[in-house]
């Protein structure tokens, strides 16, 4: 756990300041999510999912049910939060396993890698909807998402997977600021996409490339830091943090020893990229 889950009462409050236009798409939210009358929620712990699960649950009750799929390409540590979040909130939430990684359109790590992880997805929730009398299929993607290079989006287009939030217009802007308003501790959650989004594309995945990124990830979040990547090049960690960290992160961390945890890890060379961290920065020039 990094700091949502180890006493969520010290941040549930409110926010108290949002704008009748949030509040407008908030009760909107309401009414489409009443209108389906039971839902599936595609659940990765995630901010944009978690409200979805929270709305979810406060408009359905027990006929939403929160699904997290899990894989090699998620940190046991966010499953844990994910879990926890879950029963935080009240929802029912099951875990099933995806088979991503014997994909080679998947392993092979192409541009559209995350078409593959979002077809095995819902190609395994569809069924499941099915099989329990849930009519609907919903995800976490905002309205921002559809503006990114996101090849997932298209493979729950397909499978008729209704995406609420970007139905409505909601930013990930509006998701941090409703979270808070409904007091969700966790409304300020940086981002963190699976770990397969560590590689550049072409790459190959395997199990143990991403248990050497995911564990050099826990290394920095044990320091402190919460907006981080460390991106795998080859035999190469390439440290991403927010540019405004880097000096203090220089000053301040025995170097010595990170580099020779991440060597323990599996990797060759570490280096600290000084543009500093950016979401999305191996997508640049995609779309």
């Amino acid at each position: 756990m990094f700091g949502w889950n180890e006493d969520l009462r010290i941040r549930h409050h409110h926010y108290t300041n949002m704008n009748s236009l949030v509040l407008e798409k908030l009760e909107a939210l309401k009414h489409l999510l009443s209108q389906m009358e039971r839902a599936l929620i595609a659940y990765s712990g995630g901010v944009d999912s978690t409200l979805m699960a929270k709305v979810a649950y406060d408009v359905l009750g027990e006929k939403a049910l929160a699904i997290t799929a899990v894989s090699p390409s998620l940190l046991r540590e966010e499953l844990e939060e994910a879990i926890a979040q879950a029963d935080y909130i009240g929802i029912k939430q099951e875990l099933i396993e995806t088979m991503e990684m014997q994909n080679p359109n998947y392993t092979s790590n192409p541009v559209n890698r995350c078409y593959f992880c979002k077809s095995e997805l819902h190609d395994t929730l569809k069924p499941l909807a099915v099989q329990r009398d849930y009519p609907y299929v919903i995800d976490g993607v905002n309205a921002d998402d559809l503006q990114d290079y996101r090849p997932g989006i298209q493979a729950a287009k397909e499978r008729g997977v209704r995406s609420p939030l970007a139905e409505l217009g909601i930013t990930k802007a509006e998701v941090r600021q409703i979270s808070q308003y409904l007091g969700l501790p966790w409304w300020d959650k940086p981002a963190q996409p699976c770990l397969s989004s560590r590689f550049p594309y072409g790459e190959e995945i395997t199990i143990n490339k991403l248990q050497r990124v995911g564990r050099a990830e826990i290394y920095l979040r044990k320091l402190g830091y919460r907006s981080l990547r460390v991106r795998s090049d080859g035999e190469t960690a390439r440290i991403e943090l927010p540019s405004e960290q880097i000096q203090d992160f220089i000053l301040k961390t025995n170097l010595s020893d990170l580099v020779s945890s991440f060597q323990q890890f599996g990797f060759t060379y570490v280096t600290l990229d000084l543009e500093g961290y950016r979401s999305g920065k191996l997508n640049q020039g995609i779309r």
